[in-house]
């Protein structure tokens, strides 16, 4: 067997499939010498030995075979009946007694132990507190209890719903369990190093609580709000709001509950719970943090006795690219709270006290609620709107509101008591506030001149970039010629496991028929009009991350520049055939999907690429066309060799051509002002490629933002004989009347 239990120190992010995702985050930042409380993590594959050792997979399968995940009260029977199978389960005698010296080895006293599954924290599968964690825990037995709740928490119905949601195999999920050294709160919260409502990265966002930190994550007490200018690291903005009680550890708890509810003095009730200077301290840990993982974070703080310690931080997720601020509305308001989830939405008012009320909200509700648990998902995602009486914009309801796209208000106080059931109601989620009735924004032209846009027919054609199935018929409906850069990765992602590893355990068969599933999805919506489907370009460090891949997959110091794209799919032919066999079973109904090869380093690298699709079935024709990704230097230096390999159209991948070419890592923060794809040496790639293409009767295009975020440039394309552009959904009306500018000074 295995070592059962690992320490912070001696994981990092690349071992997500060991540790989970909290845990590979503990680490990484323990590395990082950022203040994280000492801990260890009992490992997943010390989860997987004890199902295996004590014969619980093939009971838990029996359970959930029959299972319809849409039944709520069929879903919590048998999440009951399996936590009641972990948690009774002895636990083998090795993992215990590892668990319990490493306990001792910490020096004893009191730990966290917290859930952290090893699908968790990633874009894709990002939904909060799907497991449990339990605080203040003290003595061996009742630590290695607490890993063994853990576990189980892993069937909590929530979990099992939402992992049946997104395609996960349950017994493919596995879960590990840091434990970590408690932190005895004076203050707690959250920090966001981007404002999570609108997506300004120019701020930090610190919410804070008194006492435990459970307390704010749960929505149970409304925070103080401190807005922060990041470059500046001054205050910009405070919101105190009055906190009545604290969760905090029971004194005398014996065999009680380790924590409870204690009131707080009314003098501190109203206090600020964090100091101007403290705020400003916070700020700078977040900005290192955030400069260290070269991205937004999700970062849990504690302050202990003056110092502060950081007990998670992970990915921002659901950011909203190229936001603009939304006109408030003017009208008479029934209520207000805090803006958590951007977006106006009317409907009638369904008000849920507890999670088992949640049948009664149908589609297109709004969900009110004291606050909201993740049993409170299934209804989330029926309702075109969120209102809570308490929490604020790190609280579960405001979370899960910005993964669903849902206008959200938090902290309405008196919501469930001020409105009705089936009152027609106005959420508008950009102000925190609640308007009486159905009523439009003032700037509701705003969205009539969005569609006016769209309607605008141009001579280039304008596609989208996209890569979830479920936006697959919504986005066909628009004026839109079709998919320009349908991603593979998400759908890859969603099957959860390593290719190879599926065909060693001689399961191909799933792979292919979950992947033709996702992309059949888009080929359908969209017929006749093209789906231009980029075959897989994960790196080796993503690949890693998928179930079974750390037994494939080796460690690379620069996965950017590694084993990716074109180079992969000429060594492991194996795995490229499944992704080929589902692409050819979707064209034998929808003959609109074209495949595009990414991240092609050589002309030989083409070559033996379409010599495989070739064999394979796959061969250019009318109706099938071969695209190529130019985001390489040797690309655009190539261009005519390339081209006379046998490609029939090229798209233009603006961001990594850019950071090749200019030498810059585009997540760098400290470079971000260099990163410009109007630089004169980009510009001159862009033009060779589009030129030349154009000369050799090959259609040429560009994804990314830059075209609808720089007018000027688009104008540059469409000179130079661009054929298409394509952009996010919510860019198409913008791009069509730049296109449409550009092409009419053509004309002039």
């Amino acid at each position: 067997m295995e070592k059962a239990v690992v320490w912070f120190e001696s994981v990092s992010k690349e071992d997500i499939a060991l540790v989970g995702g909290k845990g590979a985050n503990l680490g990484e930042m323990t590395q990082a010498k950022i203040p994280v409380p000492p801990g260890f993590i009992v490992t997943s594959q010390a989860y997987y030995d004890f199902l295996e050792q004590s014969s619980l997979s093939s009971k838990i399968q029996s359970l959930l075979a029959p299972l319809d995940a849409n039944n709520s009260r069929q879903l919590q029977e048998v999440s009951k009946n399996i936590k009641q199978l972990i948690i009774n389960a002895k636990l083998p005698a090795e993992i215990s007694t590892e668990i319990k010296k490493s306990y001792v080895k910490m020096g004893r006293g009191l730990v966290a132990v917290r859930s952290s599954a090893t699908a968790e924290d990633l874009p894709e599968a990002s939904f909060a507190g799907q497991q449990s964690t339990f605080l203040n825990i003290e003595g061996e037995e009742n630590v290695a209890q607490a890993v063994q709740n853990c576990w189980a928490s892993l069937f909590e119905s929530r979990a099992i719903y939402y992992r049946e949601q997104q395609g996960y195999e349950h017994l493919k999920v596995g879960i590990a369990v840091p434990v970590q050294r408690m932190v005895n709160s004076q203050t707690s919260g959250v920090m966001f190093t981007v404002e999570p409502v609108t997506s300004d990265t120019q701020k930090i966002v610190i919410e804070a609580i008194y006492g435990l930190g459970e307390g704010l994550v749960s929505g149970e007490v409304t925070p103080d709000l401190y807005i922060v200018d990041k470059d500046k690291i001054k205050i910009s903005n405070k919101k105190i709001s009055r906190q009545e009680q604290q969760l905090t550890r029971n004194p005398a708890s014996g065999e009680k509950e380790p924590n409870i509810w204690l009131q707080l003095p009314s003098r501190i009730q109203k206090q600020q719970k964090l100091t101007d200077q403290e705020i400003i301290q916070l700020a700078e840990m977040g900005k290192k943090i955030e400069e260290h993982y070269q991205q937004p974070q999700d970062i849990e703080w504690a302050r202990e006795n003056h110092t502060f310690y950081i007990v998670q931080s992970r990915p921002v997720t659901a950011l909203k690219e190229g936001m603009q601020e939304e006109a408030e509305i003017d009208a008479p308001i029934l209520l207000t709270g805090d803006p958590a989830s951007p977006g106006l939405a009317s409907g009638p008012v369904k008000i849920i006290f507890d999670p088992t009320q949640i049948d009664q909200v149908a589609s297109g509700d709004i969900l009110v609620a004291d606050m909201t648990t993740p049993d409170f998902v299934p209804a989330m995602k029926r309702a075109s709107a969120i209102v809570t009486d308490r929490g604020g914009r790190t609280a579960h309801a405001a979370i899960v509101s910005r993964e669903l796209g849902i206008p959200c208000v938090v902290g309405a106080s008196q919501a469930t008591a001020k409105l009705a059931n089936d009152q027609i109601i106005t959420v508008d989620g950009s102000h925190g506030k609640i308007y009486e009735g159905k009523i439009t924004r003032d700037s509701a032209s705003t969205f009539a001149a969005n569609i006016l846009r769209e309607s605008i027919e141009t001579k280039t054609k304008v596609y989208v970039n996209l890569a979830q199935p479920e936006l697959a018929e919504m986005v066909a409906a628009r004026n839109v010629d079709g998919v320009g850069l349908l991603r593979a990765e998400f759908m890859i992602a969603q099957i959860g496991e390593h290719p190879k590893y599926m065909i060693k355990h001689k399961r191909s068969e799933k792979f292919i028929q979950k992947l033709y599933k996702n992309i059949h999805a888009f080929a359908k919506a969209f017929h006749p009009r093209p789906v231009v489907y980029r075959t897989t370009d994960f790196k080796t460090n993503e690949y890693r991350d998928l179930f079974g891949g750390r037994e494939f997959e080796t460690v690379e110091e620069n996965p950017m520049l590694g084993y990716r794209g074109a180079s992969r799919y000429i060594t492991d032919i194996e795995s490229f055939r499944l992704e080929i066999e589902a692409i050819k079973r979707v064209r034998q109904d929808f003959p609109n999907l074209w495949v595009m090869i990414p991240f092609v380093r050589t002309v030989e690298e083409f070559t033996a690429t379409r010599e495989l699709l070739e064999s394979e079935g796959l061969k250019r024709s009318k109706d099938f066309k071969l695209w190529m990704m130019v985001e390489v230097p040797s690309n655009i230096f190539l261009i005519e060799k390339f081209l006379e390999a046998g490609v029939d159209g090229i798209s233009i991948g603006s961001n990594d051509l850019t950071q090749l070419i200019l030498g810059i890592d585009r997540d760098s923060s400290k470079l971000a002002k260099t990163f410009d794809e109007r630089n004169e040496a980009v510009l001159m790639a862009l033009e060779r490629a589009i030129t030349v293409a154009s000369k050799m009767g090959v259609t040429s295009s560009i994804c990314g933002q830059a075209p609808s975020v720089y007018p000027e440039l688009t104008e540059k394309l469409v000179r130079w004989g661009i054929t298409s552009v394509s952009v996010s959904p919510d860019m198409i009306g913008t791009t069509r009347e730049i296109i449409a500018r550009a092409e009419a000074k053509l004309n002039e």
